[in-house]
Parts: C-alpha cells; sequence; structure tokens
C-alpha cells in the first residue's frame, strides 16, 4: 500500500467539502475539522510500519533472539541515562548517542524511563474524537433549525418562471422553484422568524456556550498531552525554539530518544538470574518528535484563535443593536448594495442577541439577493408590529438573551 493510497482512506471518510447549511465560524471549524484531520493523520503514521520499518529494533548479545528482545523492550520500557544527556561529551566523542552510556546492573545512576510510546496512537485517536465532540454537542442544540428554514431557497435567486424546474446535479435530484413557490417560502421564513422571537432565544447562548467550550477544550488538551509526556509538552517549543540551533543534545533528545536502552532478565541454566543489556533503534520516535513539535505550535495558534473568536463574540454582543456601522460590516458579504439603515434599526434593535445573530447565519446560507429580500421585509414585520404595540424593544425593558 503506498502513502497516497493509505491517505485516500482519510479523504474517503473525512468530507473537506462545505455542508449543504452553514451553523458555525471557521473558529469552529480549525476544531472539529482541522484539529481532528491533524489527529487522524497522526494516528495512521505512527501505526504505519511501511514509513519508518520496525517501530523499535534492539541490539544485545546472543542470549536472547532478537525478535524476543524487540517485543520486551517495546512493550515494558526503555530507558535513557540522565548524566549523559550531555552536549559536551557527545561532542567530545565520548558518548554514542544521547543518554546511552555505560549502566551496570547496581548502577545507583538516575535514569529516565520511556513508556509513552506504546500507547501515542490511542492518545491522538482519542483526543481527534474529543475535538468533534462539541461540533455534536452544537449540532444536537441547534435541532436543524436553520436547515430547515434553508431548505427550498438554494436557488431561489433563480426562480424567474412561473414552473419550477428540475435537475440533476453530482446524481442529486434539485429544483428551481417557481416564482409562486419562492415567495411562499420568503414569507414562510418570515413568519417563522417573527414566531420564535420570543420562543428560542437560548439559540446564541448555546452557541456561545460551545464557542467557550471549545477555548476550555484547548487548555485540557494541553494539559493532557503535558500529562501523557510526562510534563515535557509545555516547555517543548520554547525550547527547542531557543536552544535547538545550539546543542546536538535538544529537548527532543530528552523526550524522544531515538536510541535507549533496555535489560531483559531470565534464568540461566543453574537457576540464577542473567541481565542482557539491550541498546534499543527507537524509529518510532522520529514521527513522534514532529507530531508532538507540530502539535505544540498547533494548539498555540488554536489558542489564540479561540480567544479572537471569544473577543468577535463579545464585540457582536455590545454592538449589535448599537451601531449601525458594525451592522453594514457583519451584512456587507450577505446582501448586494447597501441595506436601508432605518430598517437595519429596525431588525437590531426591536430583535435581541440571538434574533440578530440567526439572521447573520441565515444570511451565510442563502443567495445574497434572497436574503436582501427576506431582511427587508422582517425589518417592515417588526416596524409593523412595533407600530400596533405588539412588539417591545430593548429600550423598552428587554435584556440580551
Amino acid at each position: 500500500m503506498s502513502l497516497v493510497s493509505t491517505f485516500s482512506v482519510i479523504k474517503s471518510n473525512f468530507k473537506l467539502a462545505p455542508q449543504q447549511y452553514i451553523i458555525d465560524n471557521w473558529v469552529f471549524k480549525l476544531h472539529y475539522k482541522a484539529s481532528v484531520l491533524f489527529f487522524l493523520i497522526a494516528t495512521i503514521l505512527v501505526t504505519s510500519r511501511q514509513y519508518i520499518g520496525e517501530h523499535i529494533r534492539c541490539i544485545a548479545d546472543g542470549g536472547v533472539p532478537e525478535h524476543v528482545m524487540n517485543t520486551f523492550c517495546f512493550f515494558t520500557t526503555t530507558f535513557t541515562v540522565i548524566k549523559d544527556l550531555d552536549a559536551k561529551l557527545l561532542d567530545s566523542g565520548n558518548l554514542a548517542h544521547p543518554g546511552v552510556g555505560p549502566y551496570g546492573i547496581d548502577s545507583a545512576e538516575p535514569i529516565k524511563r520511556h513508556a509513552y510510546y506504546q500507547w501515542v496512537p490511542f492518545v491522538l485517536f482519542f483526543q481527534a474524537i474529543m475535538f468533534y465532540l462539541t461540533h455534536i454537542l452544537w449540532k444536537k442544540m441547534e435541532g436543524g433549525r436553520l436547515r430547515y428554514l434553508v431548505d427550498g431557497l438554494k436557488f431561489a435567486a433563480y426562480a424567474l418562471e412561473e414552473k419550477e424546474y428540475h435537475f440533476k446535479e453530482k446524481d442529486k435530484k434539485l429544483k428551481i422553484p417557481s416564482k409562486a413557490e419562492r415567495e411562499q417560502k420568503i414569507q414562510e421564513v418570515r413568519n417563522l422568524f417573527l414566531q420564535g422571537m420570543y420562543v428560542n432565544r437560548g439559540w446564541s447562548n448555546k452557541l456561545v456556550l460551545c464557542e467557550i467550550l471549545n477555548f476550555l477544550h484547548v487548555i485540557l488538551q494541553i494539559y493532557i498531552t503535558d500529562t501523557f509526556l510526562s510534563g515535557n509538552f509545555t516547555s517543548l517549543g520554547s525550547h527547542l525554539w531557543s536552544e535547538g540551533l545550539e546543542s546536538n543534545v535538544d529537548i527532543l533528545d530528552e523526550v524522544f530518544p531515538k536510541i535507549t536502552k533496555c535489560t531483559f532478565h531470565k534464568y540461566g541454566p543453574s537457576g540464577s538470574i542473567q541481565y542482557h543489556d539491550a541498546m534499543c533503534v527507537m524509529a518510532l520516535n522520529i514521527i513522534n518528535d514532529k507530531i508532538y513539535t507540530g502539535l505544540w505550535f498547533w494548539f498555540i495558534f488554536l489558542l489564540i484563535c479561540s480567544i479572537l473568536g471569544l473577543i468577535w463574540r463579545l464585540l457582536t454582543i455590545i454592538l449589535h443593536a448599537r451601531s449601525t456601522t458594525f451592522n453594514k460590516f457583519v451584512f456587507a458579504n450577505s446582501c448586494p448594495g447597501r441595506l436601508n439603515p432605518w430598517k437595519t434599526l429596525a431588525v437590531s434593535n426591536y430583535g435581541n442577541f440571538s434574533d440578530w445573530l440567526f439572521l447573520v447565519y441565515l444570511s451565510k446560507n442563502i443567495d445574497p439577493l434572497v436574503f436582501r429580500e427576506i431582511f427587508q421585509g422582517i425589518a417592515e414585520d417588526l416596524q409593523e408590529k412595533r407600530n400596533e404595540g405588539e412588539l417591545l424593544s430593548f429600550e423598552d425593558g428587554d435584556s440580551f438573551s
């Protein structure tokens, strides 16, 4: 199996094509799409022997078969001698490899054991699942409300005839509605929006909750990874950046050693315990150090993006009903031309934050011309109800949801 055919498994089961309807933003997608893809590719790399050969291969005396020593050292723990993680000794030629030096049976020299490599694929796959959980939670909370409204409006902008038109797109049967169906669907969206204004005000709260959970989840993942690597992960990137180019022994040699030691015990012919010292080549760590170095930088990037996403959400809560300029900026790519400022104020003042945010996401899912018509219609409906005294504005005592 080639490298291309291996990653085709991910391509066939993990679609990067955009959804038919959008219920989140690009920061959210970094969590459940980009991060999940990163972890799935990493899991495949650390479980595929074809790229790096045997995960471990040990050199020992002839007293223990090679395959027995390899299996034993992989499923137990290997170790490095701490005093031999010395760049000066390595540079002077007194050490063959970082952390590998003489270590007797009764030696009291401190050592560092390495057992994490057995669990790397399981932990990476578990982390991939965790990054997808908030997306599943938000889809469950959202309940397909946007999709229900959007269905039937995908090609509404092309409804120019009195009869509907059917066609196929990638073996899917689709249709362009008639002019009457288009008007009926637009009126239905307007009515449903107005009916849900005081019923579904928790919609935005649930989205904001999931965005906060994404931010907290990144911190949790950093903690999990740091614990898994015995407290070495949080300082991995900074040490590598500051010291990696200045020394032959960097942080990667300590956390992901390429050569380690292993001791095998067995009984001899007389019943006494025999000790067999081995030096093991950890080919798997060639992949592990690249994965976790990349993961360190990815977590930092994801954490910054999550913070920026929360700052943006706070700005939308504060400015959506207070700034016409802000609304023009938000809806700039959703409507052709300029929205009527009075109609923009009608929607932002008479609705609450949940209603406003719902409209923002509605604009992402339908044609701009159709959204403009819906937006203006909703503004007129709200103004009419306001004039009839059926609708209270924020100034009348309403609050953010």
